[in-house]
């Protein structure tokens, strides 16, 4: 992903069968969520700048699925339809990963990237999650500071890490208590159904980035019978949900790092970062060290080693962008800074926010901290496996920045779900055999394929598409000629896997990474 020449791309910156499987005619109102299946949604016209074709509604569901006569929330739904009568195979619902990424514009914006063999064949759904965006949105009045999730381990700092920490819970408790405990992968993956259910249809398939892996792959655990055509892109891995996942981004930024002093060494007349991989890690952790006993002013923003650190961390994933910015970098330490920043300003790295032309500009937009709350409740809601002693986080954190120097200390420091309120029901485990594709690139910084290969492991009737050499974050729709965007389309056409595992090369363009608003987080 390449926003302008530097890098903005550093700023990197979960009982079954409870929806009948009947058409909503069909829903009987004795059962307990017949109401909800039975749904007639009132479609209209999303915005006057989108086509007319382009349809959103609302619907009801459950807040607490295990009491469906109580409290409901909203759900934002949008459909494009572009099958064709005699071609048409279902519905294709997308997620753009998160926990808390808009989905209600994915309609309009996938409708480009699929070709014609597909799209004749669905009806293309979006939808924002349940407390995300415009589905009764969840907020904590969180600050922008509070929002900021980036937090180095430092002995003297850490307990105004653990405060802050605290402060994020005791605030989302005290605002939206009632709500956040059922903001889950689990109520999402049944609203998934819901969704289906009202749609008039048996099966669904499905398209999901990032986090949206986990959620399909929850889905397929909860629903297997009327799980249809899945394609899970760069992979989330269930093993790890969630507090795993936050630390292999360390984990996996180190051979990324190894892999850029290699490259950035045969490029040392470009760059001038040192002509041996040697060289090069000195270079850029001089910079690290020179930047905490100064920060470094780059075009009027100052930047600490943490601050490089952690913006850096996504951007070793590609080579090329980050000796860009570490170049821009040692050129401000010397005093020759220009206005492009080579990092984003601390401020602008907080929490995940992700942005969507939302489909309806007259609506109101969502509180201000709405994606971070969301990402939080799913994160802390969905599994018991937080520790609620701060030491345990000390004591990871500093182990964890010895082992990887560049985000480990990142990875493993505190976070609110150390001090959130018991989850409401126990983590999903993703443990089956329904046939289904995985996609990811070699190099994705944010599901790293240590993460995508714990996915396909869990997914045993899967087949993954590996491309070999892929950089970014998102595979699909990058280029409709590649190998991979290929295999996925013959699955979405066909429904038939390949027999075995794929292996591509990468193609010219590289995946989602072009398209920001689908690479929030995970």
């Amino acid at each position: 992903m390449r926003i302008g020449r530097l890098a903005p791309l550093l700023a990197a910156g979960v009982t079954a069968t409870l929806v009948p499987a009947l058409a909503p005619a069909q829903a009987s109102a004795a059962e307990p969520l017949g109401r909800f299946a039975s749904q007639k949604p009132a479609w209209h016209r999303c915005d006057a700048s989108q086509p007319a074709a382009f349809q959103c509604a609302t619907i009801k569901v459950p807040l607490d699925y295990s009491r469906p006569d109580g409290k409901t929330i909203k759900l934002a739904v949008s459909r494009l339809k572009t099958s064709v009568p005699g071609k048409r195979h279902g519905v294709l619902l997308f997620n753009p990963g998160g926990p808390g990424g808009e989905g209600l514009d994915m309609p309009a914006m996938m409708k480009e990237m699929l070709p014609k063999k597909v799209r004749e064949q669905y009806d293309l759904v979006g939808f924002d999650p349940r407390g995300v965006g415009r589905s009764t949105p969840v907020t904590c009045g969180l600050t922008g500071t509070e929002q900021n999730s980036e937090h180095p381990y430092k002995a003297e700092t850490f307990n105004r890490d653990v405060k802050w920490a605290r402060t994020v819970a005791d605030k989302c408790r005290t605002k939206s208590g009632d709500k956040l405990p059922y903001i889950t992968t689990r109520n999402t993956a049944r609203d998934m159904d819901v969704i289906r259910a009202v749609l008039g249809e048996k099966k669904l398939s499905y398209l999901g980035y990032s986090y949206g892996t986990y959620l399909g792959a929850v889905y397929a655990q909860l629903f297997p019978q009327r799980t249809d055509r899945f394609v899970l892109d760069s992979s989330v891995d269930p093993a790890r949900i969630w507090r795993g996942m936050l630390q292999i981004w360390a984990e996996g930024s180190e051979p990324a790092f190894t892999r850029w002093t290699k490259w950035t060494a045969q490029h040392h007349r470009t760059y001038k970062l040192g002509t041996t991989p040697a060289q090069v890690r000195k270079t850029f952790w001089n910079l690290v060290a020179r930047a905490d006993r100064t920060p470094i002013d780059d075009g009027g923003q100052k930047f600490t080693g943490d601050d490089i650190r952690s913006g850096l961390r996504a951007a070793f994933f590609s080579p090329k962008y980050a000796a860009e910015a570490v170049a821009e970098l040692k050129k401000a330490a010397a005093g020759h800074g220009s206005s492009r920043h080579a990092l984003l300003p601390p401020a602008a790295r907080q929490a995940p926010r992700w942005a969507s032309a939302s489909a309806g500009s007259g609506v109101a937009q969502p509180p201000a901290d709405n994606g971070s709350v969301a990402f939080w409740s799913v994160l802390c809601g969905d599994t018991a496996a937080w520790s609620h002693d701060p030491e345990q986080y000390r004591r990871d954190a500093i182990r964890d920045k010895a082992r990887y120097p560049l985000y480990g200390d990142f990875g493993s420091n505190i976070t609110p779900c150390a001090f959130w309120d018991k989850p409401v029901e126990p983590v999903v485990t993703v443990d089956n055999k329904v046939p289904l594709m995985t996609v990811q690139n070699q190099w994705d910084s944010q599901t790293p394929l240590a993460s995508g290969l714990g996915m396909h492991r869990a997914l045993k009737g899967s087949r993954m598409v590996y491309v070999k050499g892929g950089e970014g974050h998102g595979v699909y729709g990058g280029d409709p000629r590649s190998c991979a965007d290929g295999n996925v389309n013959a699955y979405l056409a066909t429904g038939k896997l390949p027999s075995r595992d794929v292996t591509c090369k990468p193609s010219g363009r590289q995946g989602l990474g072009v398209k920001p608003s689908l690479v929030p987080s995970f």
